[in-house]
């Protein structure tokens, strides 16, 4: 499931907006397991000038990962922003990998809960001695 493509035949010169939204699917459709669930809303101005097209497009909400110490839902805020240049060589341009970079790019590469928030069971398994 790609939601994020613009269909640039419906698009004069200037601008359109897109508005969509990242699920748990759409990382599924990359293949990415670690992402268990996701809601991140996509505005995008979308300026058209002809043979290319700009895109600045904000992403905010949450995407939910496995703690790294716990292995517990995480939740995750999510808020981004890219502005990028493309040049399509076709009718429709497809921002998807753009999302889901951008997105994946944002979150922190050590994930896990703030001290004390951790599984407690887990953490006391992850304490004793062997």
């Amino acid at each position: 499931m790609q939601p994020f493509i613009v269909n640039l035949n419906g698009l004069t010169r200037g601008s359109g907006k897109l508005s969509e939204v990242a699920t748990m699917e759409f990382f599924e459709s990359f293949g990415n397991q670690d992402i268990i669930d996701a809601d991140v809303k996509v505005e995008a101005d979308i300026f058209s000038h002809g043979q290319s097209v700009d895109v600045k497009a904000s992403l905010n909400g949450t995407v939910t990962v496995r703690c790294d110490r716990c292995w517990d839902p995480l939740v995750l805020p999510v808020d981004c922003f890219f502005d990028e240049h493309y040049v399509p060589e076709e009718n429709e341009l497809d921002i998807s990998q753009d999302v889901y970079d951008y997105i994946c790019t944002s979150l922190p590469l050590k994930r896990v809960h703030e001290d004390g928030l951790c599984n407690e069971e887990t953490i006391k398994y992850l304490n004793e001695e062997i």
